[in-house]
């Protein structure tokens, strides 16, 4: 057994700089140096092994082990989520689908703005609260590139909008982890984020239009705006209060979609907004509601497959004395499971970290979006079975590079986790005292950035959160809600997440330009938490 050490040199700020230095390393790798993403992971992995086993005294076997398994975490189920969610929007372009949506899209306006409202705010979140998991940027920034949007634009675009959504995807899921690591019920925790996230969801929608079109873009479009903003915020904020979080992006997509395509049949904008003025708007093709409701089907399905994918009836199916129990294979994690124990204030009292590598073979949501893909290729009558799998080898080869990225990426998430690199610096966060809700969401920002991913976040800092607060007197609650919020601002600028949306545009190696196009917005969304929830902890929150 060996035990984590938070502060191997024996001052907190000196070992969290230590713990934080591959990350630094790895933004200006992105920033400064311009360096390919892929380039960067496997750099930042690199520094890791080393501060891991030099600095932090982690045995060698057990620093490459926590590595590989990242790696394959980053394989399965993420990879494979990227690789069938891109794969089913090829299927759509190739059945001919997507020619009708984007019909359908440029017919209830040729404005690129309220396009981007439709797709981009409304639709991402639609696939955020049933997926998650980089599905919603992939589609949606495949989607508004196809629309006549700048490739890396449209990605940039998808990334910030996220930040509205991003709390409660794939049916909640970051909620209910931030709330099992405070002992708090779901609910609890995500009424607590009604005080935080719904301000900015109102903001999110006119800061996309301001990227896209500054200030002139906002006041041609401000009807639309508050009908986008207004629905999806009134509607969230009722859903998180009353319901919870599962339904929270679901039910404020859907609504927020048809408010906006019911008011754009009554009210256009004066001036029609292109990216590119010399090119024409979509096509004005008539279709009948048969052939739109038919368009849209891949979504639908994916929806619906996901749906029951995360319904704890069918979830019980795999748990053990399931019907579907041997579809999960565990595997053990030689020289790490079992084998490394975090200790007081990370955890309650010393405790062995599990490392058992899931490979669910139908559990995963990427088996749901498979059966979207053959569901879609099986009712389409314009392509063959040879052409779908075709489709797929071109899927694999332009994602090769993208997968490989987030394998090394999630190779430093589970290693920095298993080293305790994470840990000393959210220690050293914690030692900010009564200024430290200001710094919490500072805390779940780098969570994400290193994993990725909320849920992984709240994992990784929710109970060092909670135990902050019982420390400086200031509700557990309200610091799982800055953590989550914090998180999701995180997403923007996620490594991860980058990858994905580049991929999804076919702009990969384009990383870092990315990077610099979403850093500044992620950095103003994280002031603005900080902020707010410093603010809720003196009112007595």
């Amino acid at each position: 057994m060996w035990i984590q050490h938070y502060n191997p040199l024996h001052n907190t700020y000196l070992s969290a700089f230590i713990a934080a230095f591959p990350i630094v390393l790895f933004l200006l790798c992105l920033t400064v140096f311009r360096m390919r993403g892929v380039k960067a992971a496997f750099l930042i992995l690199c520094f890791g092994l080393v501060t891991a086993v030099l600095f932090f005294h982690m045995p060698i076997s057990k620093a490459i082990a926590a590595s590989v398994y990242g790696i394959a975490n980053g394989l399965w189920p993420i990879g494979y989520i990227v690789i069938m969610a891109v794969w089913l929007y090829k299927i759509a372009v190739k059945t001919g689908k997507f020619d009708i949506i984007r019909s359908s899209i440029a017919n209830i306006s040729e404005d690129q703005r309220l396009q981007l409202l439709l797709i981009g705010f409304s639709f991402n979140a639609f696939l955020e609260g049933a997926a998650g998991f980089g599905v919603p940027i992939a589609i949606s920034a495949a989607l508004l590139s196809e629309l006549g949007f700048h490739p890396l634009k449209a990605a940039a675009l998808c990334l910030i909008a996220n930040a509205a959504s991003g709390a409660f995807g794939a049916i909640g899921i970051p909620v209910i982890v931030g709330a099992q690591m405070g002992d708090l019920t779901p609910i609890e925790l995500s009424r607590t984020l009604a005080w935080i996230l719904p301000f900015i969801s109102f903001l999110i929608p006119f800061l996309l239009v301001f990227v896209l079109d500054k200030w002139k873009g906002i006041k041609e479009t401000l009807p639309a705006l508050f009908v986008v903003s207004g629905s999806y915020t009134i509607v969230q904020t009722l859903t998180i209060i009353v319901l919870g979080p599962e339904l929270a992006n679901i039910l404020a997509a859907l609504v927020s979609m048809g408010a906006l395509a019911l008011f754009l049949r009554k009210w256009q904008p004066s001036n029609i907004y292109r990216v590119n003025p010399d090119e024409k708007g979509g096509e004005k093709c008539k279709y009948s509601l048969k052939d739109i409701i038919s368009a849209w089907s891949p979504f639908y399905i994916l929806t619906v497959l996901v749906i029951i994918w995360s319904l704890p009836g069918f979830k019980a199916l795999f748990a053990e004395g399931g019907a579907l129990q041997r579809t999960t294979l565990l595997f053990k994690v030689p020289f790490l499971h079992g084998e490394v124990a975090k200790i007081p204030p990370v955890a309650p009292a010393q405790t062995a970290l599990d490392a058992i590598f899931k490979l669910d073979l139908v559990s995963a949501t990427g088996t749901a979006i498979l059966l979207a893909v053959l569901f879609t290729g099986m009712f389409s009558k314009n392509i063959t079975f040879a052409e779908g799998i075709q489709s797929l080898k071109e899927t694999c080869k332009e994602l090769f590079i993208p997968v490989l990225t987030i394998c090394f990426i999630m190779g430093f998430a589970n290693l920095a986790n298993y080293a305790g690199l994470s840990a000393a610096i959210g220690l050293a966060l914690a030692e900010t005292g009564d200024a430290f809700p200001f710094v919490s969401p500072l805390l779940g920002w780098l969570g994400v950035f290193i994993t990725g991913s909320v849920v992984s976040n709240n994992a990784l800092f929710g109970h060092l959160q909670a135990v902050t607060g019982a420390q400086i007197g200031t509700s557990s609650s309200l610091l799982l809600a800055a953590n989550t919020s914090g998180g999701v601002m995180g997403k923007l600028i996620s490594p991860q997440s980058i990858a994905i949306a580049t991929a999804a545009v076919k702009e990969t190696g384009k990383e870092s330009h990315l990077f610099k196009m979403t850093i500044y917005y992620s950095l103003i969304l994280l002031l603005f938490v900080g902020v707010w929830t410093y603010f809720l902890s003196t009112a007595g929150m």
